[in-house]
């Protein structure tokens, strides 16, 4: 269900100068380009903000699918949402939520992973990523997913989140888009579940 005056559009469709509106300057997001699923950890440690978003443009602009969306208030580009099969996701199929949460094959495409939010720090809080979530189920069902998980933190364990751990979103924030919790595989974690 879209959210009132939040427009999406996917990556592919969009400047590549909105994307880099999102990622901004300055915090996590300009650092990651959300490539952090995407490679091991010493490589992470081994590649600068620059060569992250030249992946992530890169990806962009050859994947026949967009492995993203953005958000827009008002015509500004606000958010950013990864949506892509999680046989993309090398990082996260190994990680401790799926392996000890997901009833899927690991290498089952038709299953896909919402990874990561980002929402500029002055447009929180107005339903970018309810909006982001929501449009990113439609986006995986429209590109044949079968099953769409989220791996977000669940601010009932953990009350004491910094915003730098809530680009997985938040329980709440996935309930609200017609998941539902599959397991708890670790304190403060959940892997969230929808089939398609």
């Amino acid at each position: 269900m879209p959210v009132a005056g939040v427009a999406i559009a996917s990556a592919s469709s969009v400047p590549w100068a909105d994307v880099q509106a999102v990622f901004g300057t300055r915090g996590d997001p300009s650092r990651c380009w959300c490539q952090f699923f995407l490679l091991s950890n010493s490589e992470f440690r081994e590649t600068d903000a620059a060569a992250c978003s030249a992946m992530l443009r890169d990806r962009v602009e050859r994947n026949s699918v967009s492995p993203g969306l953005i958000g827009y208030l008002d015509g500004e580009p606000v958010g950013w949402c990864a949506v892509e099969p999680r046989t993309n996701y090398p990082i996260v199929i190994r990680s401790r939520v799926v392996t000890g949460g997901s009833v899927e094959s690991a290498d089952d495409p038709s299953v896909w992973a919402i990874v990561c939010f980002v929402v500029r720090t002055e447009f929180r809080r107005r339903g970018v990523s309810a909006a982001l979530v929501s449009a990113a189920v439609g986006w995986a069902r429209d590109h044949g997913a079968r099953v769409i998980e989220g791996y977000p933190v669940d601010t009932a364990e953990r009350q004491k989140v910094g915003a730098a751990d809530l680009y997985h979103g938040t329980v709440s924030l996935f309930e609200s888009a017609g998941f539902d919790v599959a397991a708890r595989p670790s304190l403060g974690r959940a892997l969230m579940r929808l089939e398609l």
